[in-house]
This record gives C-alpha cells, sequence and structure tokens, in this order.
C-alpha cells in the first residue's frame, strides 16, 4: 500500500476508494453506536468521521455497520463439507474470518490433510487462519493415520500453514508433564494456544493453565466457566449443532458484561445445513440477546475478542488501520445480513454470494487399501455368568457421556441389543492403517429400534463407527463404509435406505452445497425411518469414539475412559 496516499485519504486530503454513509455504526471498544461514515482505502479502513470523500459512496441509512464477525474455533471438516463449500455458506452470513483447527483431515490424511485444507482456503472469500492439530491422536487409546509430533507443529508453522496451536485435548498429559505433549507446547513458540478442558476445576485447571493453553470452549456449567474465568482462561462459549453452552453460560456475561472482554462465541461443530438454515456468527449472536446479553456485548463477542485472542490486531473492529471487513445488518437484535465486504470489496448481499463459485482443489490421497467386512459372528458376545455391562449413555446435546453398568440383555447365553431398554451395539472399526482392528460394546439413547447407522466421521482419529440393533445390518453397515471409502449411510438388514459419499478424507464432499445437504438429509431420514429421533443422529454419533471428552468412549482399542485411567472391559463383576 502507498503509506502517503493511505495518510493523505484519513487526513481527508484525497478520496477513499469507498465511503459508506448514513449507517449507525457499531463500536465493540465503547459497547455504543455512533452516527458517522467510514473511509475505505486500499482493502482498509483509512478514516471513520464525517466529511470524507469517496470514489464510490454508499448511503446505508436504516442499517448497522459492523466488523466482520470471526468464529474462535471451528473444524472445517464437521460441516462435510470442504474449505470452498464452507466459505460460500458462511460469507453470506457476515463471516470474514475463522480460526479452523483441521485435525480431523490431519487424523485421516496426516501432513497432506493440512495442506490441502491450507490451498484450496487461499481462494475463498473468507479468512481461514488454521491452528496446527496438536493432538493427532488425541489420545493413544486412537489411531489416526499418522501422529503428528513436535516436529511437525515446527513443519506447519515454518511453512506458513497454521499461525497458531490446535486444541490441545491430552489434558492429562499436559498435567502429568508428558514430554510428548510438552514438546508441542513449546514448539508453538509465543503464538496463541487454544485449550480443550471439559470439567477441568481446582489444582488440575491451575496445572493445565501453566501450559499456556488460556482458552477453552468445553466448559458446559455455570461455575466451571466462572472458575475458568478467574484463572485467566478465555471462554469459548460454544454454540453448535449438537453441543450447546450459551444458555448455561449467558449469566456470566449478563450478570457483569465487562466479562465480555474475556468471552467470545464459538461453534465448534456445525453441519451444512445448519449453516444454510441457522446461521453461523450471525445465528450465535442472536441467540446470545435471547439469552440476554446486551447487543453490543454479544457483537464484540464474534469480533473484537477472538481479535485480542489470537492477535489479529489488523481485524475485529471499525477502526482506522484494520481491515476493511465490514457487514451491513439491519439491527443486531435480529441480525438479518445486507451486504458483506471483505478488504473492501462487496463479496454478498441479501443471502447471495458475488462472484460465483469458489474453486476447489485436488484432494489428498488417502489409502486405497481394502478392508474385510466383518461377519456377523464378531457380534456374538458370550456374557460370563452374573457379570454386567458398560453402556455409553448419550446426553443429549452435548459431547460428554455417561458411564453406564447395566445389566445385558441376555438371549442364549449372549449380551444382545434390546430396543425396549434403548441399547444397541457400538462398533469401531480401524481403516486408517488398514488393520481393519474392530471393537464392540453398546450405547444407549440414540433410540434405533432396527437397522443400523453408519458413518467414517468418529471424532478424532475417524475410523469407521457403526450403531445398530441385528447383526447383519451391522455387517452391512460396514461394508458400505468399505465400498464408499467413507461417507455415512442408514441400513436395515442387507438394503441401504440411503447414504452419501465423502471422498474427501472420508469427511467431505467437494460438491455444492446444497447437494450435499440433500444427499445428508435423505441419510438422516432413513435414520429417523430406523426408529431414532434424534435432531442429529449423525453428529451425535461421531463423538461417542471421541476418547478426551468424559465419561465412556469406544474405539478402535476398546472402552475407554481417561477419567478412570484408559482402557475399560466390557464386563463388569456384579
Amino acid at each position: 500500500m502507498n503509506v502517503d496516499a493511505y495518510l493523505a485519504v484519513a487526513r481527508g486530503d484525497r478520496e477513499a476508494d469507498l465511503v459508506l454513509r448514513g449507517a449507525r455504526v457499531a463500536n465493540v471498544f465503547t459497547l455504543e453506536y455512533e452516527e458517522t461514515d467510514v473511509a475505505v482505502y486500499g482493502g482498509r479502513i483509512a478514516g471513520v468521521g464525517a466529511g470524507y470523500r469517496g470514489v464510490v459512496e454508499e448511503d446505508l441509512s436504516g442499517l448497522v455497520l459492523t466488523p466482520g464477525f470471526l468464529d474462535g474455533h471451528c473444524h472445517v471438516e464437521s460441516t462435510m463439507l470442504t474449505p470452498a463449500g464452507f466459505s460460500e455458506l458462511t460469507a453470506v452470513r457476515g463471516t470474514t474470518g475463522v480460526a479452523a483447527d483441521p485435525h480431523e483431515i490431519a487424523n485421516t490424511c496426516g501432513m497432506a490433510g493440512v495442506e490441502y485444507m491450507w490451498r484450496e482456503s487461499l481462494d475463498c472469500p473468507i479468512d481461514l487462519l488454521f491452528s496446527a492439530p496438536s493432538c493427532v491422536p488425541a489420545s493413544s487409546f486412537e489411531s489416526p493415520l499418522e501422529p503428528l509430533d513436535a516436529c511437525a507443529m515446527l513443519e506447519m508453522f515454518d511453512r506458513g500453514l497454521c499461525s497458531s496451536l490446535g486444541e490441545v485435548m491430552n489434558y492429562p498429559g499436559v498435567i502429568g508433564g508428558d514430554p510428548a505433549v510438552w514438546a508441542k507446547l513449546y514448539a508453538s513458540g509465543r503464538r496463541p494456544r487454544s485449550g480443550h478442558a471439559p470439567g477441568l476445576i481446582g489444582r488440575d485447571l491451575c496445572a493445565y493453565l501453566l501450559s499456556g493453553c488460556d482458552s477453552d470452549h468445553e466448559s458446559f456449567t455455570l461455575e466451571e466457566g466462572r472458575e475458568k474465568l478467574r484463572r485467566g482462561m478465555w471462554l469459548m462459549i460454544r454454540e453448535g449443532a449438537t453441543e450447546k453452552n450459551l444458555q448455561e453460560l449467558a449469566p456470566l456475561v449478563v450478570e457483569n458484561e465487562a466479562r465480555s472482554s474475556r468471552c467470545m462465541m464459538v461453534s465448534d461443530d456445525l453441519s451444512a445445513r445448519y449453516l444454510r438454515d441457522c446461521g453461523h456468527m450471525d445465528e450465535k449472536l442472536r441467540r446470545a440477546v435471547e439469552c440476554g446479553i446486551s447487543p453490543l456485548a454479544a457483537l464484540r463477542m464474534i469480533t473484537l475478542s477472538p481479535a485480542d485472542y489470537f492477535g489479529w490486531r489488523d481485524r475485529g473492529a471499525v477502526a482506522p488501520g484494520r481491515l476493511a471487513d465490514l457487514v451491513a445488518v439491519d439491527s443486531l437484535e435480529t441480525c438479518r445480513v445486507r451486504r458483506v465486504w471483505k478488504r473492501g470489496k462487496l463479496i454478498a448481499e441479501d443471502g447471495r454470494l458475488l462472484g460465483g463459485p469458489v474453486p476447489r482443489s485436488a484432494p489428498p490421497a488417502v489409502s486405497t487399501s481394502t478392508l474385510p467386512a466383518p461377519s456377523e459372528r464378531d457380534f456374538r458376545i458370550l456374557v460370563p455368568q452374573g457379570m454386567k455391562i458398560r453402556v455409553i449413555g448419550l446426553k443429549r446435546d452435548q459431547v460428554v457421556t455417561e458411564h453406564l453398568v447395566l445389566p445385558p440383555t441376555i438371549r442364549d447365553g449372549l449380551a444382545v441389543t434390546d430396543p425396549g431398554r434403548d441399547l444397541a451395539w457400538l462398533a469401531v472399526m480401524e481403516k486408517n492403517r488398514g488393520t481393519g482392528r474392530m471393537a464392540v460394546g453398546f450405547v444407549q439413547g440414540l433410540g434405533l429400534k432396527e437397522g443400523a447407522i453408519c458413518s467414517s466421521v468418529a471424532h478424532d482419529a475417524h475410523n469407521y463407527i457403526v450403531a445398530g440393533m441385528d447383526a447383519r445390518s451391522m455387517r452391512r453397515a460396514f461394508a458400505l463404509l468399505i465400498e464408499l471409502g467413507g461417507g455415512i449411510g442408514a441400513v436395515r438388514g442387507d438394503d441401504v435406505l440411503a447414504s452419501l459419499s465423502l471422498p474427501v478424507g472420508g469427511l467431505m464432499n467437494a460438491s455444492p452445497a446444497d447437494g450435499v445437504i440433500t444427499g445428508f438429509e435423505e441419510v438422516e431420514r432413513a435414520a429417523g425411518i430406523l426408529g431414532t429421533e434424534l435432531e442429529h443422529p449423525y453428529m451425535a454419533l461421531s463423538f461417542l469414539s471421541l476418547s478426551v471428552i468424559p465419561e465412556l468412549k469406544l474405539t478402535d482399542q476398546g472402552y475407554v475412559d481417561l477419567g478412570r485411567g484408559g482402557i475399560q472391559s466390557l464386563f463388569v463383576g456384579a
């Protein structure tokens, strides 16, 4: 940029490229509205005030002008869209930047997956600022394609693929001083280090904070969130498709809105349909206002707060020197996005993305090894006399689960499923390394009456996961995933009711969003035919193997409960 020309525009001695007039400008520094104009030059804001002249001048009377919305923690892969498809949906919602952690595709494709995400992001209308995936694997009880160690973190930083350290989920490793975990922390240097500490309080929280991981999106109770704020953490209040923590945590900001400077709202995991139909950060703002947070404080939590946390000094506010990433909405309360500018260029208007489809990149190569489908005999579980079984208890709208110990339903000496007790089989097969190792357990809460649902989206290692009510359906579901090379599906016996392929790392589909959403909806409808009444059954299924989230989970290595020391047996003595 020509500094002399930029200064001249700021002084009012030269015309700006663009002047936006007539709007109420939302000031996230002082939490007030200003009746003023904004001058843009060279993609940045040169001045805020009356009297500026521009080559182009636009009247925004009746609208509110805000900074571009920022998501401080998300996983693009959870939408089942590639970065291009994700950006097409979020740009029209006012999002201009996200802190994206690509640890999903890093688990299935290694370093090549991270590079792919970065490469495709270069042509996207929004900024995808990637965090180096710090936990591949998330724990020693998960099986990714390859582990990414401290040297891999350094490579991502040195190559400019990533600019911060992604969520450090192995909190026992942090607290216990695990050398491999701490090597990754040291590798991040002075970059921001995102945390992940579900339920962590007291002395363990103090120990975790010594790592410099000073943010957390896993708080799910008011007192937990309060303690984390008191100990110096930035509170990332998550409101995802199935993990909803805003209503519980909003009182922290309602009772003292100064806390909005240390709180931000994040999405973590959203489906493509949710983005299209409900929104992205615009929806978070509306929900926050409904929960009693004032509109300007809520706006700060999706603009300046994430910018401050990540050190993005060039965005997050309507102020001189900041990028001209701007959004015009009808009001903060309703947050209907009318126009979006990225670096001073209009990129979206009234829900329509300008400039056409975003280019797609060639996906990373994945293993072509062929796995054998399990046999029906693999689900014959002989019950020792008088033993009970461990069961994963699903909790609606939460990623945390219950560690249940229940009497099994027994038929011919075998532990079987029981629709009357909402008891289904759950099985995970390792596919990233081609071993085909499989573990079988039980889950309660999916609501299945028959058949099976299956997915290659199974946090965090993303091996094949199937939940079902009979052995034939379980076998066919695994065979379907193998045939697709990754995807989601619903089967009944030998019949495939619906399926959607996810050829990019077993996680994403590069097609336009509407096509992916249509395919996903067909699979969800088929899951409903099988009995589940969950609003997002496949997202709920995907978290049942995430070993670093309390309590009981199932990976290809078996039942895992980190709070109880790791691997757990299927059977428990009476």
